[in-house]
């Protein structure tokens, strides 16, 4: 939910792409170089150039011949809005039957980001959802969310096209432990593992050490690390 936090760039590098899916343009950044990649509504066309740009972000590729080599580079793969559409915006302010600023304006500033974290319970949730503490329809809110979660379009094609490519493939997510929810869905775990989920890790984006939390667990240098989310304030990683 990004609505609800205005983050820092962190200070690691990764080699960075933003799909086109998601923009006109695809940037793909490679430390200080930049590419721009024309935005193509084909799926299969798509997963091209995203297997292009992987080649052109690290340099990388997997060992020829050897299907023992750990192929590179490792994808990271932020999930809200990036894979799967996020229901706050549209969905949640409709739920509560009030406009988005309102909501936000009535809302705790602090629990969802303690949620994410996983410092508190949905109990704690339900409770501090709103400054005033009124009382909400906790239960309602849940199928709310699960309603509206579903692939980005043309998502699930690429992500099966990189599978297939053998790419070795993380979530790397602020989100808590409503991934559950989503995975029961989506079963996105057929592509990707739940590995960096902010609520597990007790770290979010763009908290460096999470990032380098990731680093040690893949035990891969930076550069062969291909980062994948919808907003540049958390790609541009130096």
């Amino acid at each position: 939910m990004a609505s609800l936090f205005n983050p820092n760039p962190p200070l690691v590098s990764f080699s960075s792409i933003r799909p086109s899916s998601f923009n006109p343009s695809k940037m793909v950044s490679n430390f200080n170089q930049t590419s721009i990649i024309t935005n193509n509504t084909d799926v299969i066309a798509h997963t091209k150039l995203f297997s292009s740009s992987l080649s052109m972000a690290t340099g990388c590729s997997s060992a020829g011949g050897d299907n023992t080599s750990r192929k590179l580079p490792v994808l990271l793969f932020d999930i809200m809005d990036t894979l799967v559409r996020d229901p706050f915006y549209d969905d949640v302010p409709a739920f509560f039957r009030m406009p988005m600023e309102e909501l936000l304006e009535l809302k705790d500033p602090t629990v969802w980001i303690e949620f994410e974290k996983g410092l508190i319970d949905e109990a704690e949730l339900e409770k501090r959802f709103f400054k005033d503490e009124r009382p909400i329809d906790f239960e309602g809110l849940k199928s709310c969310m699960i309603s509206g979660y579903s692939f980005l379009e043309g998502i699930e094609e690429l992500l099966i096209a990189l599978k297939e490519k053998n790419y070795e493939m993380h979530a790397f997510t602020n989100y808590p432990v409503w991934y559950e929810m989503i995975e029961e869905k989506l079963k996105i775990s057929k592509y990707l593992s739940w590995t960096f989920c902010s609520c597990k890790n007790g770290k979010r984006k763009p908290d460096p050490e999470f990032y380098l939390e990731a680093l040690r667990h893949l035990k891969v240098e930076p550069a062969n690390c291909i980062f994948v989310d919808d907003r540049f304030g958390l790609l541009n990683c130096n």
